[in-house]
């Protein structure tokens, strides 16, 4: 069963929608009991990391998050849902997210319209399955004003440019995240979605 989280950050039909296109028909829900029932778990989100973050401990899906990814059972975030697995937020003050993932969430300094919206090139900076069918250059679907700042390279797949260098999609074992709207990307979208429904449990 593929859950994809209700946490009241938007963007769940859209992604419900892209995860239909390829043969899946996800459940959408907050209710613990069925998180926790997840294989595949689906963490989308459009807003503010503050109320975000304070949404999952209030209706306690931080823990089941983390019970998941422990378990070592396929884990995706999108966009916020991307951020959330830091350890921490400079959106609007300092926050504390998840801390699955070292380091941290700022934002563009740069001379350019901000957020960053629309389509954008990537650069493949790691080889992963993740990543499978994905050519250099291809282009992603972006709305953001903030982007991960990594501790570890090691985890980082695929970067793009904005003014500066960012990076726009993870990978760590079991866990993945992207920048970008896959759900919205077409078909390219579509194809990583499809390599996480493919990616098998995590054994450590």
């Amino acid at each position: 069963m593929l859950v994809i989280i209700d946490y009241g950050m938007g963007n769940l039909a859209s992604v419900f929608n892209a995860f239909k296109k390829i043969g899946v028909l996800p459940v959408v829900s907050s209710d613990v009991s069925v998180v926790k029932k997840a294989e595949y778990l689906v963490l989308p989100g459009v807003g503010a990391f503050e109320d975000a973050i304070k949404n999952l401990r209030e209706l306690g899906l931080d823990k089941c998050i983390l019970e998941h990814i422990e378990s070592g059972k396929p884990f995706l975030g999108i966009c916020l849902g991307l951020h959330l697995l830091f350890e921490k937020s400079y959106e609007n003050g300092q926050f504390r997210g998840l801390g699955v993932l070292k380091g941290e969430v700022v934002r563009f300094n740069v001379n350019l319209p901000v957020p960053h919206m629309g389509w954008n090139s990537v650069k493949i900076v790691k080889h992963d399955e993740m990543i499978n069918g994905i050519k250099d250059g291809s282009y992603f679907y972006f709305d953001h004003s903030y982007y991960v700042r990594p501790s570890d390279d090691e985890v980082v797949i695929l970067q793009s440019e904005y003014g500066v260098d960012f990076v726009v999609a993870i990978k760590k074992e079991n866990v993945m995240g992207f920048q970008f709207h896959p759900e919205k990307s077409h078909n390219n979208g579509l194809k990583l979605l499809e390599n996480f429904k493919n990616f098998k449990r995590y054994i450590c």
